[in-house]
Protein backbone atom coordinates (compact mmCIF):
# COMPACT_ATOMS: atom_id res chain seq x y z
CA UNK A 1 0.00 0.00 0.00
CA UNK A 2 1.34 2.98 -0.98
CA UNK A 3 1.83 6.69 1.51
CA UNK A 4 -1.63 8.38 1.40
CA UNK A 5 -2.87 11.03 -0.06
CA UNK A 6 -3.62 13.63 2.43
CA UNK A 7 -6.92 16.11 1.84
CA UNK A 8 -8.01 19.26 3.23
CA UNK A 9 -11.33 20.40 2.38
CA UNK A 10 -12.70 24.28 2.90
CA UNK A 11 -16.70 24.23 3.48
CA UNK A 12 -18.80 22.21 5.32
CA UNK A 13 -22.29 22.52 3.80
CA UNK A 14 -23.96 19.93 1.90
CA UNK A 15 -21.44 19.01 -0.32
CA UNK A 16 -18.25 19.17 2.04
CA UNK A 17 -20.44 17.24 4.55
CA UNK A 18 -21.04 14.56 1.66
CA UNK A 19 -17.45 14.41 0.73
CA UNK A 20 -16.49 13.95 4.15
CA UNK A 21 -19.19 11.01 5.00
CA UNK A 22 -18.42 9.65 2.00
CA UNK A 23 -14.33 9.15 2.23
CA UNK A 24 -14.74 7.56 5.61
CA UNK A 25 -17.94 5.13 4.88
CA UNK A 26 -15.82 3.84 1.77
CA UNK A 27 -12.11 4.19 2.90
CA UNK A 28 -11.10 1.03 2.36
CA UNK A 29 -13.16 0.48 -0.77
CA UNK A 30 -10.98 3.31 -1.92
CA UNK A 31 -7.59 2.46 -0.97
CA UNK A 32 -8.16 -0.71 -3.28
CA UNK A 33 -9.33 1.15 -5.96
CA UNK A 34 -6.10 3.30 -5.91
CA UNK A 35 -3.31 0.96 -4.26
CA UNK A 36 -3.09 3.54 -1.28
CA UNK A 37 -5.43 5.20 1.52
CA UNK A 38 -7.57 8.38 0.86
CA UNK A 39 -6.91 10.42 4.39
CA UNK A 40 -8.90 13.47 5.46
CA UNK A 41 -6.51 15.56 7.76
CA UNK A 42 -8.02 18.95 7.52
CA UNK A 43 -11.30 20.92 7.31
CA UNK A 44 -12.13 24.68 7.27
CA UNK A 45 -15.74 26.40 7.37
CA UNK A 46 -17.40 29.89 8.51
CA UNK A 47 -19.06 28.38 11.89
CA UNK A 48 -17.24 25.69 13.93
CA UNK A 49 -19.54 25.14 16.13
CA UNK A 50 -22.42 24.69 14.11
CA UNK A 51 -23.90 20.76 14.14
CA UNK A 52 -22.94 18.56 11.34
CA UNK A 53 -24.49 15.19 10.19
CA UNK A 54 -20.51 14.08 10.41
CA UNK A 55 -17.40 13.38 12.45
CA UNK A 56 -14.78 15.92 12.51
CA UNK A 57 -12.86 14.84 15.52
CA UNK A 58 -9.16 13.79 15.05
CA UNK A 59 -9.21 16.42 12.10
CA UNK A 60 -6.90 19.74 12.17
CA UNK A 61 -9.59 22.90 11.90
CA UNK A 62 -8.68 25.86 9.81
CA UNK A 63 -10.85 28.73 10.93
CA UNK A 64 -9.38 30.76 7.72
CA UNK A 65 -9.84 28.21 4.31
CA UNK A 66 -6.76 29.91 2.89
CA UNK A 67 -4.76 28.75 5.34
CA UNK A 68 -5.01 24.66 3.80
CA UNK A 69 -2.72 26.30 0.85
CA UNK A 70 -0.05 26.22 3.13
CA UNK A 71 -0.43 23.25 5.27
CA UNK A 72 2.55 21.37 4.63
CA UNK A 73 0.27 17.95 5.37
CA UNK A 74 -1.78 18.33 2.45
CA UNK A 75 -1.34 17.32 -0.86
CA UNK A 76 -4.46 18.45 -2.36
CA UNK A 77 -7.38 21.05 -1.42
CA UNK A 78 -11.59 20.32 -2.36
CA UNK A 79 -12.65 23.93 -2.51
CA UNK A 80 -15.97 23.70 -1.78
CA UNK A 81 -16.87 27.57 -0.51
CA UNK A 82 -18.61 28.40 -4.25
CA UNK A 83 -18.58 31.56 -5.68
CA UNK A 84 -16.53 32.89 -8.58
CA UNK A 85 -14.68 35.36 -6.28
CA UNK A 86 -13.14 36.54 -3.13
CA UNK A 87 -11.70 33.48 -0.61
CA UNK A 88 -12.57 30.04 -3.14
CA UNK A 89 -10.66 32.19 -6.04
CA UNK A 90 -7.95 33.14 -3.53
CA UNK A 91 -7.90 29.53 -2.35
CA UNK A 92 -7.80 28.38 -6.06
CA UNK A 93 -4.49 30.28 -6.83
CA UNK A 94 -2.57 29.74 -3.56
CA UNK A 95 -3.24 25.75 -3.52
CA UNK A 96 -2.07 25.67 -7.08
CA UNK A 97 0.89 28.29 -6.93
CA UNK A 98 1.75 26.28 -3.79
CA UNK A 99 2.25 22.63 -5.71
CA UNK A 100 -0.88 21.56 -4.27
CA UNK A 101 -3.63 19.60 -6.30
CA UNK A 102 -7.11 21.05 -6.16
CA UNK A 103 -10.54 19.85 -6.76
CA UNK A 104 -13.54 21.80 -6.79
CA UNK A 105 -17.54 21.66 -7.40
CA UNK A 106 -17.59 25.77 -8.15
CA UNK A 107 -18.82 26.48 -11.52
CA UNK A 108 -18.75 29.88 -11.08
CA UNK A 109 -15.36 30.52 -10.64
CA UNK A 110 -13.93 28.43 -13.62
CA UNK A 111 -16.63 29.99 -16.03
CA UNK A 112 -14.93 32.97 -15.18
CA UNK A 113 -11.68 32.54 -14.05
CA UNK A 114 -10.77 28.64 -15.95
CA UNK A 115 -8.26 29.39 -18.30
CA UNK A 116 -6.39 31.61 -15.33
CA UNK A 117 -6.44 28.53 -12.97
CA UNK A 118 -5.75 25.33 -15.81
CA UNK A 119 -2.25 27.70 -17.25
CA UNK A 120 -1.55 27.67 -12.82
CA UNK A 121 -2.18 23.76 -12.49
CA UNK A 122 -0.29 22.93 -15.43
CA UNK A 123 2.89 25.64 -15.37
CA UNK A 124 3.08 23.40 -11.48
CA UNK A 125 2.34 20.16 -13.22
CA UNK A 126 -0.31 19.27 -10.33
CA UNK A 127 -4.06 18.01 -11.29
CA UNK A 128 -7.01 20.54 -11.08
CA UNK A 129 -10.01 18.30 -11.01
CA UNK A 130 -13.33 19.69 -11.38
CA UNK A 131 -16.04 17.26 -12.25
CA UNK A 132 -18.37 17.88 -9.56
CA UNK A 133 -18.65 21.39 -11.03
CA UNK A 134 -20.73 19.93 -13.67
CA UNK A 135 -24.18 18.20 -13.57
CA UNK A 136 -23.32 16.59 -10.23
CA UNK A 137 -22.88 12.85 -10.58
CA UNK A 138 -22.68 13.05 -14.38
CA UNK A 139 -19.16 12.19 -15.28
CA UNK A 140 -19.48 14.56 -18.46
CA UNK A 141 -15.91 15.95 -17.66
CA UNK A 142 -14.11 12.58 -17.84
CA UNK A 143 -16.64 11.66 -20.76
CA UNK A 144 -15.16 14.07 -22.95
CA UNK A 145 -11.68 14.63 -21.51
CA UNK A 146 -11.03 10.90 -22.26
CA UNK A 147 -13.57 8.81 -23.05
CA UNK A 148 -14.63 11.18 -26.14
CA UNK A 149 -11.03 12.16 -26.55
CA UNK A 150 -10.78 11.00 -30.48
CA UNK A 151 -13.74 12.64 -31.96
CA UNK A 152 -14.59 16.20 -33.05
CA UNK A 153 -17.77 17.10 -31.18
CA UNK A 154 -20.33 18.32 -33.32
CA UNK A 155 -22.88 19.90 -30.85
CA UNK A 156 -23.21 19.41 -27.01
CA UNK A 157 -26.59 20.16 -25.00
CA UNK A 158 -28.68 19.83 -22.42
CA UNK A 159 -30.06 20.00 -19.26
CA UNK A 160 -27.84 21.55 -16.65
CA UNK A 161 -29.88 22.67 -13.79
CA UNK A 162 -32.00 20.38 -12.18
CA UNK A 163 -34.62 22.75 -10.27
CA UNK A 164 -35.88 24.60 -13.37
CA UNK A 165 -36.12 21.06 -15.02
CA UNK A 166 -38.59 20.13 -11.86
CA UNK A 167 -40.19 23.00 -12.32
CA UNK A 168 -41.16 22.63 -15.90
CA UNK A 169 -41.87 18.82 -14.87
CA UNK A 170 -44.38 19.81 -12.51
CA UNK A 171 -45.72 22.35 -14.75
CA UNK A 172 -46.38 20.09 -17.79
CA UNK A 173 -48.34 17.48 -14.82
CA UNK A 174 -50.59 19.57 -12.93
CA UNK A 175 -51.24 22.11 -15.44
CA UNK A 176 -50.27 25.01 -12.82
CA UNK A 177 -48.15 28.02 -13.61
CA UNK A 178 -44.51 29.00 -13.26
CA UNK A 179 -45.06 31.21 -9.56
CA UNK A 180 -47.34 28.65 -8.12
CA UNK A 181 -45.09 25.93 -9.19
CA UNK A 182 -41.98 27.93 -7.97
CA UNK A 183 -43.51 28.64 -4.71
CA UNK A 184 -44.00 25.12 -3.77
CA UNK A 185 -40.84 23.89 -5.23
CA UNK A 186 -39.50 26.42 -2.72
CA UNK A 187 -41.39 25.10 0.02
CA UNK A 188 -40.21 21.62 -0.79
CA UNK A 189 -36.60 22.99 -0.39
CA UNK A 190 -36.28 21.89 -4.43
CA UNK A 191 -35.41 26.11 -4.75
CA UNK A 192 -33.22 28.43 -2.72
CA UNK A 193 -35.21 31.79 -1.41
CA UNK A 194 -33.71 33.57 -4.16
CA UNK A 195 -33.95 31.26 -7.02
CA UNK A 196 -32.59 33.87 -9.42
CA UNK A 197 -29.82 32.14 -10.14
CA UNK A 198 -31.59 28.83 -11.43
CA UNK A 199 -34.76 29.70 -12.87
CA UNK A 200 -32.76 32.86 -14.55
CA UNK A 201 -30.26 30.40 -16.15
CA UNK A 202 -27.24 31.53 -14.55
CA UNK A 203 -26.50 28.51 -12.55
CA UNK A 204 -26.84 26.21 -16.19
CA UNK A 205 -24.83 29.02 -18.14
CA UNK A 206 -21.90 28.60 -16.15
CA UNK A 207 -21.75 25.09 -16.36
CA UNK A 208 -22.57 25.38 -20.49
CA UNK A 209 -19.15 27.71 -20.33
CA UNK A 210 -17.18 24.50 -18.72
CA UNK A 211 -18.69 22.01 -21.32
CA UNK A 212 -18.10 24.11 -24.34
CA UNK A 213 -14.97 24.61 -23.27
CA UNK A 214 -14.25 20.98 -23.14
CA UNK A 215 -16.01 19.99 -26.08
CA UNK A 216 -14.48 22.34 -28.27
CA UNK A 217 -10.48 23.08 -26.96
CA UNK A 218 -11.54 26.61 -26.17
CA UNK A 219 -11.02 28.91 -22.77
CA UNK A 220 -14.64 29.11 -21.11
CA UNK A 221 -15.92 32.62 -21.97
CA UNK A 222 -19.30 33.04 -19.74
CA UNK A 223 -19.67 36.52 -21.55
CA UNK A 224 -20.43 34.97 -24.69
CA UNK A 225 -23.40 32.89 -24.00
CA UNK A 226 -26.52 34.44 -25.25
CA UNK A 227 -28.68 33.25 -21.42
CA UNK A 228 -32.69 33.12 -20.96
CA UNK A 229 -34.02 31.44 -17.80
CA UNK A 230 -38.11 30.24 -17.66
CA UNK A 231 -39.97 32.80 -15.96
CA UNK A 232 -41.52 33.45 -19.49
CA UNK A 233 -42.50 29.71 -19.83
CA UNK A 234 -46.65 29.79 -19.10
CA UNK A 235 -48.96 26.80 -18.48
CA UNK A 236 -49.97 27.56 -21.79
CA UNK A 237 -47.03 27.15 -24.23
CA UNK A 238 -46.36 24.05 -22.11
CA UNK A 239 -49.83 22.71 -23.20
CA UNK A 240 -49.58 24.19 -26.53
CA UNK A 241 -46.12 22.35 -26.65
CA UNK A 242 -47.92 18.95 -25.90
CA UNK A 243 -49.92 19.30 -28.46
CA UNK A 244 -47.68 20.01 -31.04
CA UNK A 245 -45.53 16.95 -30.17
CA UNK A 246 -42.89 18.68 -27.94
CA UNK A 247 -41.49 19.28 -24.39
CA UNK A 248 -40.21 22.38 -22.89
CA UNK A 249 -36.98 22.07 -21.29
CA UNK A 250 -34.01 24.58 -20.09
CA UNK A 251 -31.40 23.46 -22.23
CA UNK A 252 -27.70 24.73 -22.87
CA UNK A 253 -26.56 24.21 -26.53
CA UNK A 254 -22.60 24.67 -27.86
CA UNK A 255 -21.85 24.22 -31.38
CA UNK A 256 -19.29 25.61 -34.11
CA UNK A 257 -20.92 27.15 -36.82
CA UNK A 258 -19.78 29.24 -39.98
CA UNK A 259 -20.46 32.43 -37.60
CA UNK A 260 -18.28 31.24 -34.55
CA UNK A 261 -18.74 28.95 -31.61
CA UNK A 262 -22.48 29.43 -30.99
CA UNK A 263 -23.04 29.28 -27.06
CA UNK A 264 -26.89 29.74 -26.08
CA UNK A 265 -29.11 28.50 -22.64
CA UNK A 266 -32.95 29.14 -22.89
CA UNK A 267 -35.95 27.17 -22.78
CA UNK A 268 -36.53 25.10 -26.14
CA UNK A 269 -39.09 22.73 -27.39
CA UNK A 270 -37.69 19.45 -27.83
CA UNK A 271 -39.34 16.38 -29.80
CA UNK A 272 -41.52 14.04 -27.19
CA UNK A 273 -39.46 11.20 -28.64
CA UNK A 274 -36.17 12.78 -27.90
CA UNK A 275 -33.65 11.11 -25.08
CA UNK A 276 -33.31 14.87 -23.64
CA UNK A 277 -37.27 14.90 -23.20
CA UNK A 278 -37.15 12.12 -21.28
CA UNK A 279 -34.94 13.64 -18.48
CA UNK A 280 -37.71 14.83 -16.13
CA UNK A 281 -38.05 16.22 -12.63
CA UNK A 282 -34.82 16.73 -10.46
CA UNK A 283 -32.49 15.10 -12.99
CA UNK A 284 -29.97 16.56 -15.59
CA UNK A 285 -29.49 15.41 -18.87
CA UNK A 286 -26.50 15.77 -21.44
CA UNK A 287 -26.15 14.93 -25.25
CA UNK A 288 -22.89 15.23 -26.96
CA UNK A 289 -22.62 14.60 -31.07
CA UNK A 290 -19.23 13.42 -31.72
CA UNK A 291 -17.92 12.72 -35.45
CA UNK A 292 -17.11 9.15 -34.42
CA UNK A 293 -18.90 7.78 -31.71
CA UNK A 294 -22.31 9.12 -32.54
CA UNK A 295 -24.46 10.39 -30.03
CA UNK A 296 -23.68 9.88 -26.24
CA UNK A 297 -26.41 10.41 -24.25
CA UNK A 298 -26.02 10.92 -20.23
CA UNK A 299 -28.08 10.98 -17.58
CA UNK A 300 -28.34 11.41 -13.79
CA UNK A 301 -28.73 13.44 -10.65
CA UNK A 302 -26.90 16.61 -11.14
CA UNK A 303 -26.99 18.20 -7.31
CA UNK A 304 -27.14 16.99 -3.85
CA UNK A 305 -25.11 15.85 -0.97
CA UNK A 306 -24.60 12.31 -2.80
CA UNK A 307 -23.94 12.82 -6.35
CA UNK A 308 -21.75 16.14 -6.48
CA UNK A 309 -19.71 14.49 -3.18
CA UNK A 310 -19.12 11.18 -5.96
CA UNK A 311 -17.97 13.62 -8.45
CA UNK A 312 -15.36 15.10 -5.65
CA UNK A 313 -14.44 11.65 -4.85
CA UNK A 314 -13.80 10.36 -7.99
CA UNK A 315 -11.52 13.18 -8.59
CA UNK A 316 -9.44 12.48 -5.65
CA UNK A 317 -9.12 8.86 -6.92
CA UNK A 318 -7.62 10.06 -10.20
CA UNK A 319 -5.36 11.93 -8.39
CA UNK A 320 -4.01 8.90 -6.17
CA UNK A 321 -3.29 7.07 -8.73
CA UNK A 322 -1.12 9.99 -10.60
CA UNK A 323 -3.31 10.70 -13.48
CA UNK A 324 -2.99 14.16 -14.38
CA UNK A 325 -4.74 15.13 -17.79
CA UNK A 326 -4.83 18.75 -19.73
CA UNK A 327 -7.53 20.71 -17.44
CA UNK A 328 -9.73 21.90 -20.21
CA UNK A 329 -8.97 18.52 -22.73
CA UNK A 330 -5.70 20.77 -24.16
CA UNK A 331 -2.40 22.47 -22.58
CA UNK A 332 -3.36 25.58 -21.51
CA UNK A 333 -1.04 27.10 -23.87
CA UNK A 334 -3.43 25.89 -27.08
CA UNK A 335 -6.87 26.75 -25.88
CA UNK A 336 -8.46 28.67 -28.81
CA UNK A 337 -10.11 32.30 -28.46
CA UNK A 338 -12.94 31.09 -30.78
CA UNK A 339 -14.78 34.00 -32.13
CA UNK A 340 -18.21 34.00 -30.54
CA UNK A 341 -21.38 33.59 -33.05
CA UNK A 342 -23.74 36.45 -32.71
CA UNK A 343 -27.19 35.58 -31.49
CA UNK A 344 -28.69 37.05 -34.46
CA UNK A 345 -26.84 34.81 -36.80
CA UNK A 346 -28.81 31.30 -35.10
CA UNK A 347 -30.83 29.41 -37.42
CA UNK A 348 -33.64 27.15 -36.28
CA UNK A 349 -37.53 26.88 -36.00
CA UNK A 350 -39.42 28.68 -33.53
CA UNK A 351 -42.78 28.54 -31.43
CA UNK A 352 -44.67 31.72 -31.40
CA UNK A 353 -48.14 32.37 -29.51
CA UNK A 354 -49.82 35.24 -30.01
CA UNK A 355 -53.46 36.64 -28.34
CA UNK A 356 -54.72 38.81 -30.77
CA UNK A 357 -58.01 40.13 -31.39
CA UNK A 358 -60.34 38.11 -32.97
CA UNK A 359 -61.83 39.47 -36.39
CA UNK A 360 -61.35 39.51 -40.03
CA UNK A 361 -58.05 40.09 -41.32
CA UNK A 362 -55.78 39.52 -38.52
CA UNK A 363 -54.47 36.01 -38.99
CA UNK A 364 -53.67 37.35 -43.06
CA UNK A 365 -51.61 40.40 -41.41
CA UNK A 366 -49.24 38.13 -39.78
CA UNK A 367 -48.85 36.03 -42.26
CA UNK A 368 -47.94 38.93 -44.39
CA UNK A 369 -45.80 40.39 -41.92
CA UNK A 370 -43.67 36.79 -41.66
CA UNK A 371 -43.56 36.20 -45.74
CA UNK A 372 -41.93 39.76 -45.76
CA UNK A 373 -39.33 38.40 -43.68
CA UNK A 374 -39.26 35.36 -45.26
CA UNK A 375 -40.19 33.54 -42.42
CA UNK A 376 -42.64 30.50 -43.32
CA UNK A 377 -45.46 28.54 -41.03
CA UNK A 378 -45.22 24.98 -40.50
CA UNK A 379 -47.92 24.86 -38.42
CA UNK A 380 -50.72 26.60 -36.77
CA UNK A 381 -53.39 26.76 -34.02
CA UNK A 382 -56.15 28.76 -34.02
CA UNK A 383 -59.05 28.54 -31.82
CA UNK A 384 -62.70 28.69 -32.73
CA UNK A 385 -63.81 32.08 -33.97
CA UNK A 386 -64.81 34.44 -31.31
CA UNK A 387 -65.69 37.93 -33.14
CA UNK A 388 -64.42 40.76 -30.84
CA UNK A 389 -62.90 38.83 -28.42
CA UNK A 390 -58.95 38.31 -27.34
CA UNK A 391 -57.87 35.11 -28.36
CA UNK A 392 -54.56 32.89 -29.17
CA UNK A 393 -52.60 32.00 -32.42
CA UNK A 394 -50.03 29.55 -32.20
CA UNK A 395 -47.72 28.86 -35.15
CA UNK A 396 -44.09 27.06 -35.21
CA UNK A 397 -41.82 27.97 -37.88
CA UNK A 398 -39.55 26.28 -40.83
CA UNK A 399 -35.67 26.79 -40.34
CA UNK A 400 -34.97 30.00 -40.25
CA UNK A 401 -32.49 33.25 -38.56
CA UNK A 402 -33.02 34.82 -34.83
CA UNK A 403 -32.12 37.85 -36.90
CA UNK A 404 -35.55 37.47 -39.29
CA UNK A 405 -37.46 36.39 -36.23
CA UNK A 406 -36.98 39.06 -34.09
CA UNK A 407 -37.79 41.63 -37.12
CA UNK A 408 -40.89 39.66 -38.17
CA UNK A 409 -41.90 39.83 -34.05
CA UNK A 410 -41.16 43.43 -33.25
CA UNK A 411 -43.48 44.02 -36.04
CA UNK A 412 -46.12 41.84 -35.54
CA UNK A 413 -46.16 43.01 -31.65
CA UNK A 414 -46.78 46.41 -33.16
CA UNK A 415 -50.29 45.50 -35.22
CA UNK A 416 -53.33 47.17 -33.57
CA UNK A 417 -54.90 44.18 -33.22
CA UNK A 418 -51.83 42.26 -31.26
CA UNK A 419 -53.03 42.60 -27.29
CA UNK A 420 -49.61 41.42 -25.56
CA UNK A 421 -46.21 40.55 -26.54
CA UNK A 422 -45.64 37.54 -28.94
CA UNK A 423 -44.32 35.13 -26.60
CA UNK A 424 -41.31 32.70 -28.26
CA UNK A 425 -39.42 29.72 -27.33
CA UNK A 426 -36.98 27.95 -29.99
CA UNK A 427 -36.91 24.40 -30.95
CA UNK A 428 -34.59 21.88 -30.76
CA UNK A 429 -34.36 19.23 -32.69
CA UNK A 430 -32.03 16.42 -32.25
Amino acid sequence: MGEPLRVGIAGLGTVGCGVVDLLQRNQELLARRTGRPIRLVAVSARDRGRPRPVALDGLRWHGDARALAEDPEIDVVCELIGGAEGIALELARRTLAGGRHLVTANKAMLAHHGAELARLAEAREVALGFEAAVAGGIPIVKALREGLAANRVRRIYGILNGTSNYILTVMRESGRDFAEVLAEAQALGYAEADPSFDVDGIDAAHKLALLAALAFGGRPRFDAIHVEGIRHVAAADIAYADELGYRIKLLGVARMTEAGLEQRLHPCMVPKDAPIAQVEGVFNGIVVEGEDAGVVVLEGRGAGAGPTASAVVADLIDIARGLRLPVLGVPAAMLADHRSAPMSTHRGSYYIRLMVVDRPGVLADIAAVLRDHEVSIEALIQRARNPGQAVPIVLTSHETTEAAMSAALARIGSLAAVLEPPRMIRIERP
